[in-house]
């Protein structure tokens, strides 16, 4: 049953654990500032109107399923895995794992699963159901509470679980024979939540700042200036979000250029600007 509470009030849940960090910088960059209180899963929250908790993902998402969150970061995987009605608003990109199905690689015939019987372990009930379904009809599930990497070979055949890298999984001796689903940490919101006009703006509110600061993570702001002559061919060369700032240089010695553009772009991006006629290329790193 949903809590009764200000309609006013936000509640924002924020995820426990390795997720935590990332998020907590995301939301400092957006100007938005947790503060430890003595109540330490209540964090304090710069912004007005918004009360915070920090839960494990897998209570963000059921909490947010009951309604008793409005809005909450939260890993694909777990979404996935406990079937939340959640509104998606926003994927982060952070922390990116991979759920996989792993194996010991002796117990692997020509790189495949054997054709018998399996004793699956797994933290995803759901997901490896849905798997052993279509894959290992046969196979025997069993629940693991963690450390699920070191079920194999005694107590287990296989695992289902997520990795960042894939070096515990080496470390453990197991080989991916498969992937369910990519996953990253991602903003959600109570579909009840998104009903009621005043925490629908303020969600829509926070889902900007947080955006922004995404998209400035892969921006950079690049200013060369140009003799009047060469500013068309350096335009042409120079992306940006719409169109670039120019201005005229003291004395009409030539034109300023900015634009915002992606850091991917940079190594490409500089050395054509100077091939046609840029100088003084300077790039300064975008905040929102």
């Amino acid at each position: 049953m949903t809590r009764p509470s200000d309609e006013s009030t936000l509640r924002l849940a924020i995820p426990k654990g390795r997720m935590e960090q990332s998020v907590t910088r995301l939301l400092a960059d957006a100007g938005i500032h947790l503060t430890q209180t003595v109540r330490s899963y209540r964090p304090h929250i710069s912004i007005p109107n918004c009360e915070v908790k920090i839960l494990k993902p897998q209570s963000i998402v059921e909490m947010l399923h009951a309604g008793s969150r409005d809005l909450g970061f939260a890993g694909a995987d777990w979404v996935a895995e406990l079937d939340g009605s959640l509104v998606e608003l926003l994927d982060t990109g952070l922390d990116p794992v991979r759920v996989v199905a792993a194996a010991p690689a002796a117990l692997l015939v020509d790189g495949r699963l054997p054709e018998r019987p399996l004793v699956v372990a797994s933290e995803y009930e759901n997901l490896s159901r849905r798997w052993i379904a279509g894959r290992c009809p046969q196979a025997v599930f069993v629940r693991s509470y963690g450390a699920t990497e070191v079920f194999p070979p005694e107590d287990a055949d296989l695992i289902i679980d997520n990795t960042a890298t894939g070096s515990t999984l080496e470390a453990n001796s197991l080989q991916v024979v498969d992937e369910l689903m990519r996953s990253s940490t991602r903003l959600y919101a109570s579909p009840r939540a998104l009903e009621q006009p005043a925490r629908r703006r303020a969600i829509d509110d926070l889902v900007l700042l947080v955006r922004s600061v995404l998209e400035a993570r892969l921006r950079v702001m690049v200013e060369v200036n140009v003799a009047p002559e060469r500013l068309d061919a350096v335009l042409a060369v120079l992306p940006c979000m719409r169109q670039p700032t120019v201005s005229q240089l003291a004395g009409g010695a030539g034109f300023a250029v900015k634009a915002a553009v992606p850091r991917a772009d940079l190594p490409v991006v500089i050395p054509r600007l100077k091939a046609q006629g840029g100088e003084d290329v300077v790039v300064t790193r975008l905040a929102q």
